[in-house]
C-alpha cells in the first residue's frame, strides 16, 4: 500500500496522528525534503528507507513507489495534498500499476498562517468567502481564476506560490478591486520555529516582501478580515434560538 500523508504546515507536531502512525509503519519513506520538516523523519522505524523526492523527478518516484505492493511506503508532502500537492498525477499513474493507495489528510499552511494571525478568514460583514489561489508563473492559470478576476469578488484571499511576485500581485490585486489600503499579511514559514509575520497593505506588498528578503516558502493572504469592522456571529447572540437552546430577550 502506499500512503500519502500530510505533514502539516511545519511544526513537527502538527501531523496528524494518523500521519505519525503510518509514518511510523513506513517501509519506504519519499518525503519532500525542500518543504517538509526533517524533525518528523525522527518517527521512522530503524531500517526504513528514506528518499528525499526534491532530488527527483514523477518517474523516479513512481518507481519507488511501485515497492507499495509487497511494503508499505509513505509519500510525506507538505501541508495538506488537496492544495497544490501534484497528488493527481502520482495517483493516476499508480492506478495505472494497479498499485492501491490512500489518503491521509494534513494541516494546510493556509490554517498554519490563520493562526499565526490569530484570526479567522469568515468574519460576518468582512467576508464569507475564502479564495485560495497563486499567482501564474510556470504553471499557467485559466483567464478567469486569475488575480485579478478573483479580486473582484473582495473576499478573504490566501495566495499560494507567488512570493517572488509581489510587484505584480499587487498590482493585479489593485485592478481588480481592493483599495491599496486594503489590509495584508505574508506569513513567511507558518508554524515552523523560524516563522515570520509581517503585517502590511496591498500596496505595501512588494516594499514588505523585498525590505524582508522574501522570495519564497511564504503565503499571503489579502482582505478585510484582517483587523476591519465585523459583525458579531448571531450563533452566539443571546436572542437567537436554535435546536439546542431558546433565545431570549
Amino acid at each position: 500500500m502506499v500512503h500519502f500523508v500530510g505533514a502539516g504546515s511545519g511544526a513537527a507536531d502538527l501531523i496528524t496522528l494518523r500521519g505519525h502512525k503510518l509514518l511510523s509503519e513506513a517501509d519506504i519513506i519519499i518525503y519532500a525534503g525542500s518543504l517538509v520538516n526533517p524533525k518528523l523523519l525522527d518517527a521512522a522505524k530503524a531500517g526504513a528507507e528514506i528518499y528525499d523526492s526534491s532530488e527527483m523527478h514523477l518517474g523516479e518516484i513512481i518507481e519507488v513507489m511501485k515497492q507499495g505492493d509487497t511494503k508499505n511506503v509513505v509519500r510525506l508532502q507538505t501541508g495538506d495534498l488537496s492544495i497544490y500537492g501534484a497528488l493527481r498525477e502520482q495517483t493516476d499513474a499508480l492506478d495505472l500499476l494497479g498499485i492501491e493507495y490512500d489518503v491521509c489528510p494534513g494541516v494546510s499552511s493556509f490554517c498554519g498562517a490563520a493562526s499565526s494571525l490569530r484570526t479567522e478568514y469568515t468574519v460576518p460583514g468582512a467576508s464569507q468567502t475564502v479564495i485560495i489561489t497563486r499567482m501564474e508563473g510556470k504553471t499557467s492559470v485559466p483567464e478567469r481564476e486569475k488575480i485579478r478576476s478573483l479580486a473582484s469578488h473582495g473576499a478573504s484571499m490566501v495566495i499560494f506560490l507567488s512570493a517572488s511576485m509581489t510587484d505584480k500581485l499587487s498590482k493585479e490585486l489593485i485592478a481588480g478591486g481592493y483599495g491599496r489600503d486594503t489590509k495584508a499579511a505574508i506569513v513567511y514559514k507558518a508554524t515552523w520555529d523560524d516563522e515570520k509575520v509581517m503585517r502590511c497593505t496591498v500596496g505595501t506588498l512588494n516594499e514588505t516582501a523585498l525590505k524582508n528578503n522574501i522570495t519564497k516558502t511564504a503565503l499571503i493572504v489579502v482582505g478585510d478580515f484582517l483587523d476591519g469592522e465585523y459583525l458579531p456571529s448571531r450563533l452566539y447572540d443571546k436572542t437567537f434560538t436554535t435546536e439546542f437552546r431558546r433565545g431570549t430577550e
